[in-house]
């Protein structure tokens, strides 16, 4: 077991020194870039939606056709007794993601004979608030990649994968063209999908909030929290193709994840959206979300961001 000043994670049926677990290089996972992962994070201590994230994190190893050989009772144990010991660590008031991935395992042709089986692991880290911490109130750029979305003829959009070569370009591509912006993709069509780390919602006075269709998009657990709020306010939601011209006549952007939980997107393309700065709709979703989860997120990435 490990020494309670290092973090422990679950690799392989086995608690460690996060230290130790390390996966090997004849491993799919990076051979062929064959992972499978879910990343969820806490409030106040406690897991945000865990069965959520296990019912997807189940959806995408069946996509694969991986057996992980854990339920989701037996990844909530082993969430419980990361957290119980990790969290320890943190500072008073810290907060942690946990990470999940499972790859199909040694890769045959280079594993000279080591037993197959699927590599499993489970891990917290403290998370870097300062990354978000000013957007709450600043707002978030994107600009719309020239790299588009996988077609979901090559996988499903519903898989959560770490096969992303595109989002890692289409990022690249926002870095070189406007400095902090993030890159949001479009589909073959030239309709809106998402950006590399969020969903992303469009709001228009007289329609109310429009994701893009389920089927060309990560299905986000935040996503469905936010449109959950959304809905109790008495905002409608609706969920179709968003051709990229209608980002000039949204009156708003959110974007929406794990980490950060809701973001105002406030310029895309160096054109503002709406107002160009964090609108009615976006206050009153942030306000909502700070009471569901009882924690004010902004002030928390501000504290933790030292901002």
């Amino acid at each position: 077991m490990a020494a309670m000043s290092e973090p422990i994670a679950y690799f392989n049926g086995r608690f460690v020194p996060r230290s130790q677990a390390t996966v090997p290089l004849y491993d799919a996972g990076f051979v062929l870039g064959a992972t499978v992962t879910e990343q969820l994070r806490t409030f106040a201590g406690q897991l945000f939606r865990p069965a959520e994230h296990w019912r997807r994190l189940a959806r995408s190893l069946e996509i694969v056709a991986v057996d992980a050989g854990l339920s989701s009772g037996g990844l909530d144990a082993i969430a419980q007794r990361l957290l119980q010991h990790n969290l320890a660590l943190e500072p008073p008031g810290g907060e942690l993601g946990l990470g999940v991935f499972v790859t199909p395992g040694p890769y045959a042709t280079l594993s000279q004979g080591q037993s197959p089986g699927p590599t499993v692991c489970l891990y917290t880290y403290a998370l870097p608030f300062q990354l978000w911490a000013v957007a709450y109130e600043e707002g978030v750029a994107t600009i719309t990649s020239s790299i588009r979305q996988i077609p979901g003829d090559c996988w499903p959009a519903g898989l959560k994968c770490r096969s992303r070569m595109h989002y890692y370009l289409a990022d690249l591509e926002a870095a070189r063209t406007s400095g902090g912006a993030r890159a949001m993709l479009l589909d073959a069509g030239g309709c809106v999908t998402e950006t590399s780390t969020a969903n992303i919602l469009f709001y228009r006075e007289g329609e109310g909030l429009i994701s893009p269709p389920g089927e060309a998009i990560l299905p986000g657990i935040t996503l469905e929290f936010v449109a959950e709020l959304a809905q109790e306010l008495g905002i409608a939601v609706h969920r179709r193709a968003i051709p990229a011209k209608e980002i000039e006549t949204a009156d708003e952007m959110l974007l929406v994840s794990t980490p950060s939980g809701i973001l105002p997107g406030v310029r895309c393309n160096d054109r503002p959206v709406g107002a160009g700065r964090p609108g009615a709709v976006y206050r009153k979703l942030l306000a909502a979300f700070n009471q569901s989860v009882g924690v004010d997120i902004a002030r928390q990435a501000r504290r933790g961001g030292a901002i």
